[in-house]
């Protein structure tokens, strides 16, 4: 499966961004989605998660509260909206498949990735 992320940009602090991931290649509702996000001199971390079976969601507890994330098998479409921004918030978001099909923060365990698009939250 190929997936490519689109809608990062520059934002103001306080203001939203809306990242789509949109797949195409092998059957999209099998898999569980994911997106993760990695800025500068900083490891890769999990930010939020779909499963394929109900949609169940999972978020890491910085995004809790102000992100969600929604599928939409249809389309073969991910979303991510984070609300909220904030300057830390700053960094390259990749959204990311598994054939496991369950939400995960290991980044490990997704086999499919994305090639990132740049969020830039300013202050």
């Amino acid at each position: 499966v190929q997936l490519q992320a689109s809608g990062g940009g520059l934002v103001q602090a306080g203001g939203s961004v809306r990242l789509s991931c949109a797949a195409s290649g092998r059957t999209f509702s099998v898999y569980a989605l994911g997106w993760f996000r990695q800025a500068p001199g900083r490891e890769r971390e999990f930010v939020a998660a779909v499963s394929w079976y109900d949609s169940s969601t999972l978020y890491a507890d910085f995004a809790k509260g102000r992100s969600t994330v929604s599928r939409e098998n249809a389309q073969n479409t991910v979303t991510l909206q984070i609300n909220c921004l904030k300057p830390e918030d700053t960094a390259v978001y990749y959204c990311a498949a598994n054939v496991r099909g369950d939400t995960y923060i290991a980044s490990q365990l997704y086999d499919y990735w994305g090639q990132g698009t740049q969020v830039t939250v300013s202050s």
